[in-house]
C-alpha cells in the first residue's frame, strides 16, 4: 500500500515516475575471421615460385630480343627474322602463317592484366567474398577506381624499360574497355609503366569492334610495327585462334608448329586464376588411361 500512495502522489503532483535503465552487459563481438585465399591466388599474387616463372618470362623475352636486333645490326638475319610474331590473316593453328616484317620499326606487344599490371585490390576484394559469381559491372568500377591499387607483374617493369631504351617501341593490347582509356593509362603510369597513349601504344576493347579478341587490334598494329615478341597470360594474347575444348587447345599448344613458337616469339606468364586455363571437367584433365587407384584403398 505505501509503494502505491507513492505512485498516486507522484502522478497527482504532475511528476513522471523515473524510469530505470537496464544494466548495460557488454557483449564480445569476435573479429571477423579472414577470408580464406584461394590456392591460384596463393601461387600468383603470393609465391616466390610465381615471382621467378614471371621474371624467367621476361629475361627469356629481353634475351630473344636483344639477339634479334643484334642479327639485324650485324645483318645476319636468321630466317624467321623476315616475320612478325602476329600470326597472317586467315592463318590457321594447323597451318600458321606470320605476317613479313619488311623495314618498319620493331615493336613488343603485351597484354596487360596479369600479364603488366597485378590486380591485387580487384583480387582481394574477390577473396574476401568467396563464391561471388564474376560481373561486368563490377570489373568496369574496378578499372575506375582500382588506378593506385595495382603493381608490376614481377620482372615486367625492367623488361619495358629495357626495351624502350633500346628502341623497340612497347604497346599493349588489353581487353580493358575504350570507354575507360584514360583510367587503364593512369593505371599503367601509377606502376611505371607510362606514358602510354591510347591509340598509339595503348589498345582496347572497343577500339576496333565490340568483342574480346585481339586478331583485329594485332592486325592493326602490324601495319605500322614489325613485332618481334608477345608476351601475355592467355594464349588469345597471341592469337585468336586457340578456340575448342580444353584438351583441344592444349594439343594444338604441343603441335610443332607452334610449340617452337613459345619462348621464342611468344612469351606465357602465369596466371591459375581466371580465364581459360581454368576449364576443364575430370575426364578432360585426367585422361582415362592414366588414372591410378591407391591399392590400399585410399586409406
Amino acid at each position: 500500500m505505501k509503494r502505491l500512495a507513492v505512485l498516486l502522489a507522484l502522478l497527482t503532483s504532475g511528476c513522471a515516475a523515473e524510469t530505470v535503465q537496464p544494466a548495460v552487459v557488454p557483449v564480445a563481438v569476435a573479429a571477423p575471421t579472414p577470408a580464406a585465399v584461394p590456392p591460384g591466388m596463393q601461387y600468383l599474387y603470393g609465391s616466390a615460385e610465381a615471382a621467378a616463372a614471371s621474371e624467367q618470362a621476361y629475361n627469356a623475352l629481353v634475351d630473344a630480343v636483344v639477339a634479334r636486333l643484334r642479327r639485324d645490326q650485324a645483318k645476319t638475319p636468321a630466317p624467321a627474322d623476315h616475320f612478325s610474331a602476329i600470326l597472317a590473316p586467315g592463318s590457321t593453328l594447323a597451318n600458321p602463317t606470320m605476317l613479313p616484317c619488311g623495314d618498319k620499326p620493331r615493336a613488343v606487344v603485351f597484354d596487360v592484366d596479369e600479364t603488366i599490371l597485378l590486380n591485387l585490390g580487384y583480387e582481394a576484394d574477390d577473396a574476401a567474398h568467396p563464391g561471388r559469381p564474376y560481373s561486368d559491372a563490377r570489373w568496369l568500377d574496378w578499372e575506375r577506381t582500382g588506378v593506385d591499387s595495382v603493381a608490376p607483374v614481377p620482372g615486367a617493369l625492367d623488361a619495358v624499360k629495357l626495351l624502350r631504351s633500346i628502341g623497340v617501341t612497347v604497346i599493349f593490347n588489353s581487353n580493358r574497355v575504350a570507354a575507360n582509356a584514360a583510367f587503364t593509362e593512369a593505371a599503367l603510369d601509377h606502376a611505371g609503366f607510362g606514358p602510354v597513349k591510347h591509340g598509339e601504344t595503348l589498345w582496347l576493347k572497343g577500339d576496333l569492334g565490340s568483342g574480346s579478341g585481339k586478331d583485329s587490334r594485332r592486325a592493326a598494329i602490324a601495319q605500322k610495327y614489325c613485332v618481334i615478341a608477345m608476351g601475355g597470360d592467355q594464349l588469345g594474347d597471341f592469337t585468336d585462334a586457340f578456340t575448342g575444348s580444353p584438351a583441344q587447345r592444349r594439343a594444338a599448344a604441343q603441335a610443332p608448329a607452334l610449340a617452337s613458337m613459345f619462348g621464342r616469339v611468344w612469351f606465357v606468364l602465369p596466371n591459375p586464376v581466371y580465364g581459360t586455363a581454368i576449364k576443364g571437367g575430370f575426364d578432360e584433365v585426367f585422361r582415362a588411361d592414366k588414372r591410378w587407384s591407391d591399392p590400399a584403398g585410399g586409406q
